[in-house]
């Protein structure tokens, strides 16, 4: 009999000790809000606040596997494509791209930052896909000329440029001529000259690596 009561007492107590349990909330607990991401700015390069002036007294040499192209710039006539040009240089974002096309006679075309040695960064795909205005202008596309390379679509160009080895009256006033050939005209035509397959050369051409100095007081040649 005691035994029976003492049992019933422990049942008294749970069942008085599970009513004083707060009941289970339905209500999902508050989480902390995460600020929304937002990207990260450009980063600013080298000559993006230059002016005309500073821009036109810059060349810039490619050390290629083939010899020196030295390659003064146009900054009046094609700012943004020569500001462009100088900031990948800057950067050493062209050291070790190719000339991925050639076609014979005609123009040998480097810039294409997917062509580089090593791993291609994040970095590196936001930078390729960044775009330029076109800039078409009064530079005759002649032999030697620089000019922006683009997609038929307005304002396409990025990083792609291209070297003349002939005249070609055609692209006046649509592409952005932005240089010439300073010296080391013979080292494109080297180039120009290596076997290709649909315009795509069998050992591409490597640039080294490209840099920018004051132009030499030298005459060009």
């Amino acid at each position: 009999m005691r035994t029976l009561f003492i049992i019933f007492a422990l049942l008294i107590a749970a069942s008085t000790a599970v009513s004083q349990t707060a009941p289970e909330s339905k209500t999902p607990l508050k989480t902390n809000a995460r600020p929304s991401a937002t990207p990260a700015p450009p980063s600013a390069e080298p000559f993006d606040r230059a002016d005309v002036k500073t821009m036109a007294a810059q060349c810039v040499t490619l050390d290629t596997e083939k010899g020196f192209i030295e390659i003064e710039l146009f900054p009046e006539s094609a700012p943004e494509s020569v500001r462009n040009f100088l900031n990948l240089t800057a950067t050493g974002a062209l050291d070790t791209t190719t000339f991925s096309r050639v076609v014979p006679n005609f123009v040998i075309q480097g810039g294409d930052l997917y062509t580089r040695e090593g791993k291609m960064t994040a970095l590196l795909g936001n930078r390729a896909r960044k775009t330029v205005p076109d800039e078409p202008n009064k530079i005759l596309h002649e032999r030697g000329v620089v000019s922006m390379a683009r997609a038929d679509e307005p304002n396409s160009a990025t990083t792609n440029f291209f070297i003349l080895l002939s005249s070609a009256p055609y692209l006046d006033g649509k592409f952005a001529a932005f240089g010439r050939v300073r010296k080391g005209i013979e080292v494109a035509e080297t180039i120009n000259k290596m076997p290709v397959v649909d315009e795509k050369p069998d050992k591409p051409v490597r640039i080294r690596r490209a840099s920018a100095s004051p132009c030499s007081s030298g005459s060009p040649s």
